[in-house]
């Protein structure tokens, strides 16, 4: 229902000749989109897509890639000197260490700073692994798996738009599913929610007594149109058991769960039957259909970057009076 309402949305309101996803949607696994597109909310009008050399590189002598997470991005496009200087110069400001990149020539041969780092053997092999041809750029990406992730995403959405490779007055819709339902905080190391703590998990109580939590998936999707979540949903944790299980392994005792979440507690004890939705962002969709790139441009009274209302005047002063009547003491 969600996919062809909206559907019919942008087909009415979009500008004449847009192009736009018909149903069924395209369904991408997160795990497939980060790999891909180094992001969750990937921009189908980009063609670039992301492959994976981590087990290629370590069989070469190139030591900044070795024992890490290596991810390439192939491109056939004219790029002078001048072109690969910016996109170093913006690689490198957001902490790239460096970009390596290689030239296909016209006889196959490479061209480019590593090339002698790869052995003869293998040249043939990385040319398959990358379905290059002649006059193809490849670029790589090398970090620890999560920040060679991110980076390739950057760098995909930088080559799209600097050499104009997006597709020019479409709406390309997917959705995204099978999110994880837990992953380890990078500085406490403790396990907690990715998303919604309240979506079933695939597999219910049995995965979660018996796998390993952060390969537990859970009933979440997104819609995403041109980058931007349009539409988050869920399948609905309705069972006591599986919940407080769930939140077990987030480190939530049962006292924790009964207090802070009383009310889903409390509603859950008289049963709930199956259930799941999602909800489009409306102001998000008008953006897109009228071509903006900030939401404030399209909500009637935005906030500002600080969280200020400024037609209101808020957020604003407050009486002594005023706080003890909510039993609220300001410390300064």
């Amino acid at each position: 229902m969600g996919e062809e309402v909206l559907s019919a949305v942008f087909e009415k309101f979009a500008p004449q000749g847009a192009a736009v996803t018909k149903a069924p949607y395209p369904i991408i696994s997160y795990k497939q989109a980060m790999l891909e597109f180094g992001t969750d909310k990937p921009d189908l009008r980009n063609p670039l897509r992301i492959i994976d050399l981590t087990d290629f590189f370590q069989t070469c002598t190139f030591k900044p890639f070795q024992g890490r997470t290596v991810r390439a991005i192939k491109v056939h496009a004219e790029m002078s000197k001048g072109f690969h200087e910016k996109l170093l110069k913006f690689a490198t400001d957001m902490g790239m260490g460096g970009l390596g990149y290689l030239e296909v020539a016209e006889d196959l041969s490479y061209k480019g700073p590593i090339d002698k780092f790869i052995p003869e053997e293998k040249k043939g092999e990385l040319r398959e692994l990358a379905e290059l041809t002649a006059g193809d750029t490849i670029f790589f990406i090398a970090d620890r798996e999560e920040r060679a992730v991110f980076y390739a995403g950057q760098i995909r959405t930088e080559l799209g738009q600097k050499l104009d490779l997006l597709e020019q007055n479409a709406f390309r819709f997917c959705y995204i599913n099978d999110f994880p339902m837990f992953e380890r905080d990078p500085e406490t190391k403790q396990i907690g929610f990715t998303h919604n703590p309240f979506s079933m998990p695939q597999g219910g109580l049995e995965a979660l007594n018996k796998m390993n939590p952060l390969e537990v998936l859970a009933y979440q999707y997104d819609i995403v149109c041109n980058g931007v979540e349009l539409s988050s949903g869920a399948v609905r944790n309705h069972d006591m058991e599986i919940m407080e299980k769930a939140f077990a392994i987030a480190g939530y005792d049962g006292e924790t769960l009964r207090t802070k979440f009383g009310a889903l507690y409390q509603a859950f004890q008289f049963g709930a039957p199956p259930h799941a939705g999602m909800a489009p962002g409306v102001d998000r969709m008008i953006m897109l259909l009228r071509g903006e790139e900030n939401i404030r441009e399209v909500i009637a009274f935005p906030m500002s970057g600080s969280a200020q209302d400024l037609m209101c005047g808020a957020p604003g002063d407050v009486t002594e009076q005023q706080l003890r009547e909510v039993h609220i003491k300001v410390r300064a």
